[in-house]
């Protein structure tokens, strides 16, 4: 083999080395691509997986969440805020065009302007409740808290909200503040009149003329028992709000034997007043598990509450209970008196509300917690009341209960 045949072997192994170096880098650079193709696939997969478990986490909540990029716009909410804000597109709008109410927006506005943590409340009307045509809790209330995210140099700066439904508490925060307002005003009337008594009778030597000093004592004994009832009146609802288990003691008694003891108790008044009582009840023999104490209370309220709102004679009133179904009791207490203004008949459940059509400037008022009382109580015996009245012909307080009282 002559050098020249030498030279081109080499130069063919040469190239077939250059070829398969050729084809091995070829094979691997794509084996690469493809490689990284599924680590992307991989990646964004895992991102995608990362994204569903944060939505499924962030869709747990029982809060209205929301994501809202530097410029107010919204990048994320959660189910919660779907269902607040009425299922209305958000994503991509500036927070000022998504809530109805700027003061829903000021606190974030705030947080994106300082950088610092807000936590407000907003307490805002029915009309502009971020519920829209879905709120009918009247006056609402929210809490809103905002804070930004921690980021990194290079990613845009978020800020999340959260937004808390305390409507509940609110109402109840205002149910305790009126509470306490109106028994102080309540309270504080008759203690007024009987301080002016004793002043009269000690200061002006009245003590000494015993028919004046009868007559103030007369009324000043309305006054304490006033008071007492008041009193009285509030440790029951007090009782029975308080949710201790013992507050209400589930026994078996006869019905007809509770209405039996609340005519005894106002006999009197019904005489005085000529007022005629119908018990009607296809089984005189029925029982109610329940607590016989609040029953009377009950009975008590709604019987009172009738004589006194008809202070005139010849008042039919009847008191009736019979089977509403297997599990149930209807009890009502009806009469045909001047009835109930339909203005009134929603707040007439509401404590210290009065009716004030028929009292005179002598007598002294009832203490307004009554159909309160009933009303609590019967929602302590898992049942329903309602009310009913045509001026004139019928006002009806209609009790719906399981007869075993659970």
């Amino acid at each position: 083999m002559t050098t020249t045949h030498y030279a081109i072997f080499a130069f063919v192994a040469t190239c077939l080395v250059l070829l398969i170096s050729v084809y091995r880098l070829r094979k691997a650079r794509e084996n690469f691509k493809t490689e990284v193709k599924a680590w992307k696939i991989r990646l964004d997969m895992d991102l995608q997986h990362a994204r569903e478990e944060r939505n499924r986490l962030l869709d747990a909540l029982g809060d209205a969440f929301l994501l809202v990029d530097h410029e107010a716009k919204i990048l994320f909410v959660n189910e919660a805020a779907r269902a607040l804000f009425g299922g209305r597109e958000l994503i991509g709008r500036p927070v000022r065009e998504a809530f109805l109410d700027p003061r829903l927006a000021d606190a974030l506005l705030r947080c994106l302007a300082t950088g610092e943590p807000v936590r407000s409340r907003v307490v805002l009307s029915q009309q502009t409740s971020p519920l829209g045509d879905q709120e009918n809790r009247g006056v609402n209330a929210w809490i809103i808290d905002a804070a930004q995210l921690s980021h990194t140099p290079d990613s845009e700066l978020t800020t999340r909200v959260v937004i808390r439904d305390v409507t509940a508490e609110h109402q109840l925060e205002q149910i305790r503040k009126d509470f306490v307002a109106n028994a102080s005003h309540e309270l504080r009337t008759p203690l007024a009149i009987i301080n002016g008594y004793l002043e009269n009778l000690l200061d002006d030597d009245m003590i000494d003329e015993p028919d004046m000093a009868r007559r103030f004592l007369s009324v000043m004994r309305k006054h304490t028992d006033r008071i007492s009832r008041i009193v009285e009146d509030m440790l029951v609802i007090s009782r029975l709000e308080s949710g201790e288990a013992s507050a209400v003691k589930i026994e078996p008694f006869k019905f007809r034997s509770c209405i039996k003891d609340v005519m005894e108790r106002l006999e009197s008044m019904i005489q005085n007043q000529e007022a005629e009582v119908n018990i009607l009840m296809p089984d005189p023999e029925v029982v109610l598990h329940g607590d016989r104490f609040y029953w009377t209370q009950v009975l008590f309220n709604l019987v009172e509450n009738a004589l006194k709102q008809n202070p005139y004679k010849g008042l039919r009133l009847t008191v009736g209970c019979e089977p509403a179904s297997e599990k149930n009791l209807r009890i009502w207490v009806a009469d045909n008196g001047v009835g109930i203004p339909s203005a009134d008949l929603p707040h007439i459940f509401r404590r210290f509300y009065r009716v004030e059509k028929h009292h005179s400037q002598q007598e002294i008022k009832g203490t307004g917690l009554g159909l309160s009382i009933v009303k609590r109580a019967i929602e302590a015996h898992h049942g329903t009341i309602v009310v009913t009245s045509v001026p004139g012909r019928e006002t009806k307080f209609l009790i719906t209960v399981p007869k075993d009282g659970v």
